[in-house]
């Protein structure tokens, strides 16, 4: 049976980027095919030119045996091609039906909106597929992954049979993952074909019947999951080995690095998202926050970094206690932050590497004396840490906006870890990153833990969570539900957690953990 998608020859440049280079790809129908590759690797590019977003600058696409031009989306809906964005693009105070029917909206006489017409589509196509979404309830009051289905069933109601999933468990709990799984094979059991981009090898091994592997803009191979292992595809992925697994000794904790009783945070439009939280990290432990974003994680981590005032309860940093402290206070105190948007806290796009290296640290010796910057210093400091962290840029003069995300997070890692620290805040440490730099950014956080310090790990991947931490806290809607030893806690334990279930229910629920040791990515 001829495929319904070819992509052949597929060549896209920008300026100084070849971002692909003849790849070729093909789509059977009922099949769930897996796209895998590094950051910059070419699979958003490719994924943007088959939905109409970019114009390819060679090669062509076949749909079902005929050739398609393809100049927008519009003309890839029209082809049956439809694509669910890792982003929802949702309208939180409208329904669902009013959400489905956005651009393709249905008249009664022409003039009125047929709203039940739209539902009743909705209805048939949720029952068809397993989707069980109301048609009449509210975005902003469906967890996040009924919102994602409700993505699938604007795709489905554009009679799209060729779909495109950009990262589609990155906001998910473990539970969401599994129903989503599901969902995705009644699709092609059906006779829906998919095209499933991820980073997540084991959910690649789970789903795909196909992968693809992309490097350098190139294609790298096609294979079966049957026919490779995770360290194999991670190899393909990267052009090394790559440790799966993180190694790590036991924990020796110490005295506490940071103490948190009590506190209450608002967020930046006055509402109430940090609910009374009270939990201490020691020195030389792990201690990890799990929790589907939105959870009030960020609010927590802009108070403990100064970023945001705690309206209530106390913060002691090494014994003292901060009140209204700047970023500059907590960063002289010894407390190390990887922010969970690198872009907007972490770095200085348009300055050049050399000077995102001392933006904590500029205004002391040695590279500062008196109000003059000392450049030789400030210099020699970023060629070092280029060298150490193996920052992959060709010079510490580009700005930081031309670097890879994985190489953007290595500067800010970099700069943080070369200052003694006694505590270490990361916030979505490899939000973003391929397994390459995952692994890196792994293990700099353990030995990190070894030299004595303090972590405190915030995360939505639970498996990174379960890999790095000695200890788990839960968060749902603001509180801690629960802190248990990582030896004692199982994946579908703090799934349930995440997902509101009450950590008795989800005791008697959850089986116990195995023994079986946790692949990260």
């Amino acid at each position: 049976m001829p495929p319904v998608l070819e992509l052949h020859d597929i060549s896209k440049a920008f300026p100084g980027v070849l971002a692909n280079d003849h790849i070729n790809i093909d789509l059977q129908e009922g099949e769930i095919h897996c796209l895998l590759g590094e950051n910059g690797a070419g699979k958003t590019t490719l994924m943007n030119i088959l939905y109409g977003l970019y114009k390819p600058d060679a090669g062509e696409i076949i749909v079902r045996g005929e050739k398609a031009d393809i100049h927008g989306p519009n003309d890839a809906i029209a082809r049956g091609i439809g694509m669910v964005h890792q982003h929802f693009m949702l309208v939180p105070v409208m329904t669902v039906t009013e959400n489905v029917m956005l651009g393709v909206e249905e008249k009664r006489n022409g003039v009125f909106l047929d709203r039940a017409k739209v539902a009743k589509r909705i209805r048939e196509i949720s029952e068809l597929y397993g989707l069980e979404v109301d048609p009449d309830a509210y975005i902003k009051d469906l967890p996040v992954g009924t919102q994602q289905r409700v993505e699938i069933i604007k795709v489905l109601y554009r009679q799209a049979d060729i779909l495109i999933l950009d990262e589609p468990t990155a906001v998910l709990t473990p539970q969401e993952v599994e129903g989503l799984f599901k969902v995705l094979r009644s699709l092609v059991a059906k006779g829906k074909s998919l095209i499933f981009i991820t980073h997540k090898l084991k959910e690649v091994m789970a789903l795909a019947d196909r992968i693809t592997v992309l490097r350098n803009g190139r294609t790298v191979g096609t294979v079966t999951p049957g026919e490779v292992s995770p360290e194999k595809l991670a190899s393909m992925m990267v052009g090394r080995e790559v440790n799966l697994v993180v190694p790590k000794k036991t924990a020796n904790p110490t005295e506490p690095a940071l103490e948190v009783r009590d506190l209450y945070v608002d967020d930046e439009r006055g509402q109430t998202t940090v609910r009374g939280v009270s939990f201490d990290v020691k020195m030389g432990e792990v201690l990890g926050i799990a929790g589907v974003q939105g959870n009030g994680q960020t609010q927590l981590v802009y108070a403990l970094t100064g970023l945001l005032p705690a309206q209530a309860g106390e913060i002691r940093i090494l014994g003292e206690t901060l009140k209204r402290a700047t970023p500059r206070n907590i960063l002289e105190r010894g407390v190390a932050h990887i922010p969970e948007d690198r872009q907007r806290h972490g770095l200085i796009l348009s300055f050049p590497i050399h000077d995102n290296m001392v933006l904590c640290t500029y205004y002391q010796p040695p590279f500062a004396r008196g109000i003059s910057l000392q450049e030789k210093a400030i210099l020699s400091n970023a060629e070092k840490l280029v060298e150490q962290f193996d920052v992959r840029t060709p010079s510490i003069f580009v700005p930081a906006s031309s670097l890879s995300g994985g190489n953007q997070q290595k500067v800010i890692v970099a700069r943080e870890f070369s200052r003694p620290i006694k505590l270490l805040i990361a916030s979505q440490p490899t939000r973003g990153l391929d397994v390459g730099s995952i692994e890196y950014i792994h293990s700099r956080i353990i030995e990190k833990r070894d030299e004595g310090t303090g972590v405190l790990l915030v995360s939505s991947e639970l498996d990174e969570i379960l890999a790095l931490s000695d200890r788990i806290a839960v968060m749902y809607r603001g509180q801690i539900v629960d802190i248990v030893p990582a030896a004692q806690a199982s994946k579908e334990y703090i799934g349930l957690l995440m997902a509101g279930i009450r950590a008795e229910d989800a005791l008697k629920a959850a089986p116990a953990k195995t023994d079986e040791v946790e692949r990260v990515f």
